[in-house]
């Protein structure tokens, strides 16, 4: 297929976009500059949003993963800062679904990203497909975010991803917490009780790349292994996982003050799991949080 890929030159597309291609898939990068507002279908060649290069290229492509935008816990929650996880997520879907509205073909797939912030948080409940949506900001930027992507062209195919905490060695949650426990000084953040729905980075990939060719991937999945866990048993998990204590916890209050209302993304967690996936029968080559850990973390070990 003829791929057009935005937001796909970070964390996951680092694993994805080679994965694409070793398929035999035709990949095209869109990376959005946010100092030149531009597109870069080509390294050498910016092309601006406003210059109809969007629409030219999403004529001939048979599918778009859209994956763009800013990391949701990465600072502090500034007026700023939740207006860029607005714009890097709502204007560039519309954009986009604007853009594919106007082609004389419109793709035949779009797969695009949410996160399982789409149930708000709980201490106890289980949240699946069927879920409703819950309250919070970040909860109500996914239903905006996934009702940008409904605009899509009625001959598309739409798929929504609800993605969990993405494992992988190189950024994410997992980069970050990796040299604090090589150092020794690991453990779990807030009281380790709240939920972490997680998704091994490869496998995530393997559902998009599914999702690509198979019709029966629509509607909302949830992007998630199925076995969430807490915060405690991640963290025990990951020092096993490197040979090193996980004993130092990372108090709320601190986290509070680094984060502001951010924090309340990592202290309160969802417990979400997928009954989609079981329906249409994808197997994990991570299912289970020791084993996921042990796979991200392999390369580092050595």
């Amino acid at each position: 297929m003829r791929l057009l890929l935005l937001g796909c030159t970070g964390l996951v597309g680092r694993e994805l976009v080679p994965m694409l291609r070793a398929a035999g898939h035709n990949c095209t990068i869109v990376s959005r500059y946010s100092s030149t507002a531009a597109l870069r279908l080509d390294p050498s060649k910016p092309i601006a949003w406003t210059d109809g290069a969007l629409p030219r290229a999403l004529d001939s492509t048979d599918g778009v993963i859209n994956l763009a935008g800013e990391p949701i816990a990465d600072q502090r929650w500034s007026p700023a800062h939740l207006q860029r996880l607005h714009d890097s997520r709502l204007l560039t879907t519309r954009c986009l679904v604007e853009a594919m509205g106007r082609c004389s073909k419109p793709p035949l797939v779009l797969i695009n990203a949410s996160a399982v912030g789409f149930y708000g948080t709980d201490p106890v409940r289980r949240f699946t497909e069927n879920s409703p949506a819950g309250d919070d900001m970040l909860a109500n930027l996914c239903c905006e975010w996934e009702k940008a992507a409904q605009g899509k062209p009625e001959e598309t195919r739409l798929l929504v991803l609800r993605i969990g905490v993405v494992l992988a060695p190189d950024g994410g949650a997992l980069g970050k917490m990796l040299p604090v426990f090589r150092a020794g000084f690991g453990g779990p953040i807030g009281d380790g009780r709240q939920w972490v729905s997680w998704i091994h980075r490869t496998d995530l990939c393997r559902m998009i790349t599914n999702a690509l060719m198979d019709p029966t991937w629509v509607g909302v999945i949830n992007g998630v292994a199925p076995n969430p866990a807490s915060m405690t048993d991640l963290a025990a998990s990951l020092g096993r996982a490197l040979g090193r204590p996980s004993l130092l916890s990372l108090p709320g209050p601190i986290l509070r003050v680094l984060l502001g209302e951010g924090a309340k993304v990592v202290l309160e967690g969802q417990c979400v799991v997928s009954d989609r996936l079981d329906s249409l029968g994808f197997i994990f080559s991570h299912p289970d949080l020791p084993g996921a850990l042990a796979a991200a973390t392999s390369s580092i070990n050595r």
